[in-house]
């Protein structure tokens, strides 16, 4: 008895057949997709490198006499392009300690008694920063016939190049929390069968992320002696990135499936990296880069390791708390969308009609 025989593609329908038969629709919408993401990408770190300009930088003014102080803060407002955005306050330790809170980024303390004055730089929060702000200081300095000396109160350490650690610890942080999440669809499926397995990929998730956390900061500092600053500070940060980004993640599968790791990646990498303040703090970025930075994993994350790295940890609130914000709806959507693809399958199930074909992607044992 002869067994039938299936016909080639390639010899019934010629090429053009081969190309429909091996490229699905599928495949070719989500090769346009990473090309849209390519071009994202290319757009969003260009758009916010290519052209660095101080904008707005927060800096206090100080001097002997509150009238000189503030004479000389109006001045420093009126510069072409508003590179500065400077306050008088009372003294040279009150514009220091609002350095050390973050509140500003420099501060210049006025001499009238000389021709010299004193500019305080925190190189910690960002080299380029301190770097643009000496700059423009200088500049008006040099057309009022002074000149200027530089201080470093919040200086970034010798193995923290240009400052930029903490942007390139927290990335890998990133990086680790989405890849996690990623391979948990691959393994197991885009979407969780039900609320327990959405809870157990959560749970898997939070235990890399404590272990990814403890380790990014180690390898920081002692191991390479690049970031100081508490080490169980920077752990309990790392494993808020690492959850935050993974929780993310897993509420993008659980709603796009697969598609959700692309909208991850456009995000936390395509968005969130190139606003992060890492080369070039917030003063220094296009206005819709400064905008979403501090709203964003990485920009949150960065901030945060450089304050309890150089600023003793202060003005962290913020941070964690958007980054909580990240963790907690991660989570919510992941166990929401969980629990309404169950209930749809089992409403289809229970009409004796056929359910999603990825309806249940984590395989239940037959019954």
């Amino acid at each position: 008895m002869t067994q039938p025989t299936h016909a080639d593609p390639g010899q019934s329908g010629g090429f053009l057949a081969e190309i429909k038969d091996a490229v699905t629709t599928r495949a070719a919408l989500l090769v346009l997709g990473v090309l849209a993401l390519q071009l994202a990408f290319i757009t969003s770190y260009i758009g916010a490198f290519h052209d660095p300009k101080p904008s707005e930088i927060p800096i206090a003014v100080a001097a002997p006499a509150e009238r000189i102080a503030e004479q000389t803060a109006k001045q420093l407002s009126a510069l072409p392009g508003e590179p500065l955005a400077p306050r008088a306050v009372q003294d040279e330790a009150t514009a220091l300690r609002q350095i050390q809170n973050r509140d500003v980024d420099g501060a210049l303390i006025v001499d009238p008694t000389s021709t010299t004055d004193k500019l305080l730089v925190a190189s910690g929060g960002g080299a380029s920063l301190s770097q643009a702000l000496e700059e423009v200081v200088v500049l008006v300095e040099k057309t009022q016939g002074r000149t200027v000396r530089v201080v470093d109160v919040a200086p970034a350490a010798p193995g923290d190049g240009r400052a930029l650690t903490s942007f390139y610890l927290v990335v890998g942080w990133c990086v680790g929390g989405y890849l996690c999440a990623a391979i948990l669809a691959i393994s197991a499926g885009a979407r969780p069968a039900n609320v327990h397995r959405a809870v157990i990929r959560l749970g898997a998730l939070f235990a890399y992320a404590v272990a990814a956390g403890l380790l990014g900061a180690v390898i920081a500092d002692p191991i390479l002696d690049a970031l100081p600053g508490s080490i169980w500070g920077l752990w309990g940060l790392g494993a808020l990135v690492v959850f935050a980004v993974g929780a993310i993640t897993l509420a993008f599968q659980g709603l796009a499936g697969v598609v959700g790791i692309g909208l991850a990646i456009l995000l936390v990498v395509v968005l969130g990296n190139p606003s992060a303040g890492g080369a070039y703090p917030y003063p220094l970025l296009p206005p819709f880069w400064r905008a979403i930075g501090p709203w964003l994993p990485p920009g949150a994350g960065t901030y945060a390791a450089r304050s309890i790295a150089y600023f003793k940890g202060n003005d962290l609130t913020g941070p964690l708390l958007v980054l909580s914000g990240w963790a907690v709806l991660g989570s919510a959507v992941t166990l929401a969308c969980a629990a309404g693809r169950r209930g749809r399958a089992g409403a289809a199930v229970g009409s004796g009609l056929p359910g999603e074909p990825d309806a249940l992607p984590d395989r239940e044992p037959a019954r």
